[in-house]
């Protein structure tokens, strides 16, 4: 962490060099001078000046107004000397002060000072934080989901006003942002990639080549430390897994996987997206996707091709449409502007039950929802949002799913690191029928609301749940007794156990009948003061003997030995 103050210094010695040197050449002549011109003392004899008297007189009048003739009354030729060098002197300093006030206001150097401020300030984080590479939208969520848990992050991104937009947001801590591209290894290692309290990477820019820069970084700086890395496109995904094992996310993969979902399990999905929102999300509705019959897809490019195929993998029959096909991929089935209402009535709209507007152009998907609605208005029709500022447009034409991929992208990794159980839950929900899934919706929106709680995780072992040691060595701990208020057991904790890990074991939505046993981990949503009950119940003996069984028992240590002796 000392290259930034150093290159700042070598930065402003190059900027100050010529100067500086000028004004020493300016002080050696005058002093030189000053030795050679002939003096008196005050006896009237021959005086030479030395060189520290020359020195220091040229030192105090040169760089003030001076102080008298010293040791003795100048002659004439000494004064002449010393009036040509203070006007010499006085543009030497002109000159150096302006040099200085012109390097002051240089981009460069201000830019290296920045830098090595912020260098700083990540050197003296005491906590874990996140590096997050590219703070676009999808960095932006992620930096307000994760500033809500209470995590540390930093940011890298080329854009300056988004950096420097840092000090404006209501962030609860103080972020440090660089402005620098992710490619430089360098300010990747300034930003603290190699610190050993940086717990994990975000390649979240717009720029493949960039993103798996990071990757490599992370590679080969600090192995072994979790990459998140964002790419639509499979070769990259393919060099970046050849660096370790980076999370690889991909928007356009991950809508086709939710879409299939949604055909097959609307709970499911229900349930999912609204667990991936994070806290304080509202509840999204159910909606019921047509399960058969054939969809159209307009724009066959990497994300229409992607959700083709997912499309037919469930058994539907697709029709895509694309004005400029790509000649080494499949052709689709018919070419032409999907806009232009005639290309549109050859893809039969009236006879489909779905359509996807799937351009990289918002302007274009909105035309075909309007011209697909007008068509058929019992369509189901989904959109690509391509820009974030068109999403007041895409609100008002109300289709029915939508992929943001920076938003896709941030529920994803969101999902992947604010809790890595909650991860397993989303995997392990999938794969269950949609019965399951809307009970268990039924069971959060009746104990926490239809707005997203607290997720919270924990280890019942002894550092993070003493009180409740004695009874789980003694297998006596049900899953329900434990969600019961410690100070009212007959009143349930408005909080839901989404997971119990055991063994590498998950249980999801455990019931509670299930006897929990020492080291499970729990994931649980929650409002806060369940967590708080629930904290008290796992931390004093006294509260956990009370909720799992209806007995009060004093809490303090002397009372408990009292009681017992009486």
């Amino acid at each position: 962490m000392s290259a930034p103050p150093s290159a700042t210094f070598f930065l402003a010695m190059r900027r100050m060099r010529v100067p500086l040197i000028t004004l020493v050449v300016i002080f050696a002549i005058a002093v030189l001078g000053l030795t050679l011109i002939p003096g008196q003392d005050d006896q009237g004899r021959p005086y030479q000046l030395g060189f520290l008297d020359a020195f220091y007189f040229m030192s105090y009048t040169a760089s003030t107004i001076g102080f008298g003739e010293l040791p003795y009354p100048f002659t004439y030729g000494q004064r002449l000397w010393v009036t040509a060098m203070i006007f010499l002197t006085v543009i030497g300093w002109a000159y150096a002060i302006g040099s200085l006030l012109a390097l002051l206001r240089d981009r460069t150097f201000r830019a290296a000072i920045a830098r090595a401020h912020v260098s700083r300030k990540v050197a003296r984080l005491r906590e874990p934080f996140l590096l997050i590479a590219g703070y676009g939208r999808t960095g932006e969520l992620l930096g307000r989901s994760f500033d809500a848990l209470g995590r540390r992050f930093v940011v890298l991104d080329i854009d300056r006003d988004r950096i420097e937009g840092l000090d404006l947001a209501p962030f609860r801590a103080d972020v440090p942002g660089f402005v620098a591209d992710a490619r430089d290894a360098v300010a990747l290692t300034l930003a603290g990639i190699d610190n050993p309290r940086c717990t994990g990477v975000l390649a979240l820019t717009n720029d493949d080549e960039a993103n798996l820069t990071v990757v490599m970084a992370a590679a080969l700086l600090r192995p072994g430390l979790p990459v998140v890395a964002r790419t639509a496109a499979p070769l990259i995904a393919e060099r970046m897994r050849a660096f370790g094992e980076p999370t690889v996310v991909n928007a356009f993969a991950a809508f086709g996987r939710h879409l299939c979902i949604a055909l097959r399990a609307p709970a499911t999905y229900q349930l999912m997206t609204w667990l991936e929102s994070g806290p304080g999300a509202e509840l999204p509705p159910r909606g019921a996707p047509p399960r058969q019959g054939r969809w159209v897809v307009c724009g066959y490019g990497r994300f229409g091709r992607r959700l083709t195929e997912d499309l037919s993998a469930e058994g539907l029959e697709v029709t895509t449409v694309e004005p400029s096909p790509d000649p080494d991929e499949d052709a689709p089935a018919i070419v032409g502007d999907g806009s232009d209402p005639r290309v549109l009535a050859r893809a039969d709209l009236p006879g489909a039950v779905g359509l996807v507007a799937a351009t990289d152009n918002d302007a274009a998907n909105l035309s075909l929802v309007a011209a697909a609605r007008r068509a058929n208005p019992d369509l189901f029709v989904a959109a690509r949002q391509n820009r974030a500022d068109g999403a007041p447009l895409f609100a008002a034409m109300g289709v029915d799913a939508l992929l943001v991929p920076t938003e896709m992208v941030a529920h994803e990794v969101y999902a992947q690191l604010s809790t890595p159980l909650l991860y397993r839950f989303l995997g392990v929900a999938a794969e269950h029928d949609d019965a399951w899934a809307a009970e268990l919706v039924d069971r959060l929106t009746d104990l926490c609301g239809r707005r997203l709680q607290s997720i919270w995780k924990f280890r019942l072992d002894g550092e993070r749940a003493p009180g409740l040691r004695a009874p789980l060595a003694a297998g006596g701990v049900l899953l329900g007794d434990l969600l019961r208020d410690p100070d009212a057991r007959e009143r349930p904790l408005r909080a839901v156990v989404l997971l119990v890990l055991r063994d590498g074991e998950a249980i999801p939505a455990p019931g509670a009948d299930l006897v929990l046993r020492p080291d499970d981990e729990l994931l649980v949503v929650g409002r806060a003061a369940a967590r708080r009950s629930l904290d008290a119940t796992l931390l004093d003996e006294a509260a956990a003997t009370y909720a799992l069984t209806g007995n009060r028992v004093p809490s303090g240590w002397l009372w408990r030995r009292l009681s017992r002796t009486g």
